[in-house]
This record gives C-alpha cells, structure tokens and sequence, in this order.
C-alpha cells in the first residue's frame, strides 16, 4: 500500500500536469482544487523541485510547473522518489537490498519465495508505465486499463 504522502504527490504530479504549460498553478490553487492540506504539499512539492520533476517560480505569478514531460515519469521512480523502497521485503529492494535479520538463507525463504513474483510483476509494471498514460486512462474501466 503507497503512504498518504505518496498519494497526495500523485494527485499534485496529475493536477501540475493537466494545467496550462507555461502557467503552472500556486500552492493555494493546487490544494483548494485537490482538496490537499497545505503543509503537508509544500514539504511533497520541494522534495518533487529537488528531484527534477517540477519547478517554481517566485513572485505574485509564480507557483509550480511540471519540469519534465508527463510521458518521460514513470510511476515506479515517482513513488520511490516520495515513500523510499518500495519492495514488501527489504530483500527484493531493488535500490535498498537488505538481508531480513531473522533469515536463515534467502535461497529457501518461503516468505521470500511467496513474495518474489508478485512483486517482480508489480515491479514491472511501475517501472513500465508512465504519469501520461495513466492521465489518458482516468475514466476508462479498469479492466482495460490492467489488460494492456
């Protein structure tokens, strides 16, 4: 399951997308159209401008833009970029591999095992999908959108 925070950068990623290029929109726009609470965006939006993804502008114009085009954020990086690792267990991590302290070997750990193919796919498919596509999909059922 992503963090409450990973799901408020989400919707603050969609709704920067979705606004006029070249605009952008102000904190106070972004959390009354999102219903998003105010202090918990402005910590979301500086961690998102340090990682590339967004911008800002200062002044009575200024607010936040997307930095990088919708079709080059891939979900996967995104949600690191805002929870951390993502694995269920810190010894499928990918980016922060750990051993699991109570494991005897990790070739036979029926936890691991249980576990490993799941998250490969889940993985992939994170890895492989785009903010764009996502926005194109909103709306359509979700059949098809997991079929593709």
């Amino acid at each position: 399951m992503i963090s409450q925070r990973a799901r408020y950068a989400f919707k603050a990623m969609v709704a920067l997308a979705r606004a006029k290029p070249g605009e952008g929109l102000q904190i106070r726009q972004l959390c009354e159209q999102e219903k998003l609470p105010r202090k918990f965006i402005e910590q979301i939006l500086l961690t998102l401008k340090a990682a590339g993804y967004i911008t800002s502008r200062r002044g009575r114009d200024g607010g936040y833009e997307m930095l990088k085009d919708p079709e080059k954020i891939f979900i996967g990086p995104l949600l690191r970029t805002v929870d951390g690792p993502i694995a269920p267990l810190p010894c499928l991590s990918r980016t922060a591999y750990k051993r699991c302290d109570d494991c005897r070997d990790e070739a036979y750990c029926e936890l691991r095992i249980a576990f490993d193919k799941a998250y490969s796919l889940y993985l992939t498919a994170l890895e492989q999908t785009t903010l764009a596509e996502v926005m194109g999909a909103a709306g359509e059922p979700a059949r098809q959108l997991l079929e593709q």
